[in-house]
């Protein structure tokens, strides 16, 4: 069983729900990563995704386009964020998820890059512009090495890609909350609950529901559906607004215990 799997059925025997917390690896410097995720940790954050910087995210917003122009100028690459993770998982055993997209995987290596993600203790990977008709390939590599395959449904998916992503995924599947890049919302998408339930037709992994979640509110009614909520804008707009400021941790942990909070649950 790995860790993310690990994680879902130790929820699932507690009876409470996932807190997953993404951020751009590197912003604003890969020396201060592992001590943000440290502070995701203490917060209550259950799975950290570990973003990789890329020039071209055509999926994320400005928030998070504006944290990987800050975290490429500080010299992160893949190769980065896979030392990062190994000096992560040597004072953690939380579950880490490599967030992606298919340009810098196919530049270094898909069996490489797997291996290397395994080796370092990274237990799972998002590709998130990679084509679920197309993952036949990059699945064998990724499960050859031990490591979770998760694949994003949205609203506009239609019956044959759920039925895809349902068999392509392992650990949990990640909904799409809207249309569009990811970003702060103030409100939910009518659309979660009708996915919410065509993928719970099709599959009896966990799910997850991310993109447009900011407030413990958010927390609290998605609680109410899923196994677990992905937060990450909020958090990449909270690191941007106090890059300098030595009591970032400090901050980043309190908004993290506010947002598990939603649950309904002491963090």
């Amino acid at each position: 069983m790995t860790r993310i799997a690990g994680l879902f059925d130790c929820l699932k025997r507690e009876g409470r729900k996932g807190l997953i917390a993404y951020i751009t690896t590197g912003d604003p410097s890969p020396e201060r990563t592992p001590a943000l995720v440290e502070a995701l940790l203490r917060g209550g954050a259950d799975l950290i995704e570990l973003g990789v910087p890329f020039s071209d995210p055509i999926a994320d917003g400005p928030v998070i386009q504006r944290a990987g122009e800050r975290a490429l100028k500080a010299g992160t690459t893949l190769h980065t964020v896979l030392d990062i993770a190994g000096q992560i998982r040597e004072r953690s055993q939380a579950p880490l998820l490599l967030f992606t997209y298919l340009n810098p995987v196919m530049r270094y290596g898909l069996d490489r890059l797997a291996g290397d993600a395994a080796g370092c203790g990274i237990d799972g990977c998002l590709l998130i512009d990679a084509s679920v008709e197309e993952a036949h390939e990059y699945v064998g590599a990724m499960h050859r090495h031990g490591l979770d395959t998760v694949f994003l449904a949205a609203p506009t998916s239609t019956p044959r890609r759920q039925k895809l992503v349902a068999q392509y995924s392992t650990g949990f599947v990640y909904l799409v909350s809207r249309t569009g890049v990811t970003g702060e919302r103030d409100s939910l998408s009518d659309a979660v609950a009708p996915l919410v339930r065509s993928m719970r037709a099709i599959t009896d992994l966990p799910l997850a529901v991310g993109f447009g979640i900011s407030k413990p509110e958010h927390v609290t009614e998605l609680g109410r559906q899923v196994e677990a909520v992905v937060v990450g804008s909020a958090f990449v707009r909270l690191i941007e607004r106090n890059l300098d400021n030595p009591s970032l941790e400090i901050q980043l942990e309190s908004f993290t215990r506010e947002l598990k909070h939603g649950f309904g649950v002491p963090a």
